[in-house]
């Protein structure tokens, strides 16, 4: 009821699958070219599809940390979701302008926040609802190098001690990442976990795959 149009056939889902279509220049040349995305699901049906706008700059220049914004579109091409992100820092030497990323749906409408924690060892993140309140915790492991498996972010409750889901980063085989450096996410979550929230986690995985995994060959 009242579920933002165009997330309604989220409310079914519990699990989500991100993948990076590569462009046929950046593959061959390794020139950074706008992103885009399918997002299926776990039968890999495609729900939705996303497309990041930026300038040339930005992507070839400042491409870990660089500003975009993302629009994810339904499959009648119907914009459902609005993903921005600031130019912010990614270290964990300047805990005063971390990384913070906005969601939004419908566009023009927040739907919640996700906000990079300060720790000098470990990815963190929370995840805020729409009134910036915190809802979830995101934790990364200590390297992010896959070395042939998958890495996992686990999705946590804010008291951090149980696991309710996780984002993963899939391997998908040497060759495949090597040359074409595409990306491969999952998200797992609760099926009765707020849809705004889902849309915010997808909003994280995008996240997640610019600071991690943009130039490190998928986790090699």
């Amino acid at each position: 009821h009242n579920l933002p149009p165009g997330l309604e056939y989220l409310n079914q889902l519990d699990r989500i699958i991100i993948h990076q279509q590569v462009e046929l220049l950046e593959a061959i040349l390794g020139t950074e070219t706008s992103s885009k995305y399918e997002i299926k699901n776990h039968l890999g049906q495609r729900v939705y599809f996303a497309v990041e706008e930026n300038d040339c700059f930005d992507r070839n220049l400042c491409s870990p940390i660089r500003s975009f914004t993302i629009r994810i579109a339904d499959n009648m091409g119907r914009e459902v979701i609005t993903v921005n992100r600031p130019l912010r820092c990614n270290s964990c030497w300047f805990p005063c302008f971390l990384q913070e990323l906005e969601v939004q749906s419908p566009p023009g409408t927040i739907a919640g926040y996700v906000v990079q924690n300060w720790d000098p060892f470990l990815p963190k993140f929370t995840i805020q609802n729409e009134s910036k309140e915190d809802v979830l915790k995101i934790i990364g492991p200590y390297a992010t190098c896959g070395c042939f498996e998958d890495v996992d972010f686990e999705v946590k409750a804010l008291n951090e001690m149980s696991t309710i889901g996780k984002i993963s980063k899939y391997w998908s085989g040497f060759v495949n990442n090597v040359f074409t450096n595409t990306a491969n996410f999952g998200i797992q979550v609760p099926v009765d976990l707020d849809v705004r929230i889902k849309a915010v986690m997808i909003g994280a995985c995008f996240l997640i795959d610019l600071m991690f995994f943009e130039n490190s060959l998928d986790g090699l």
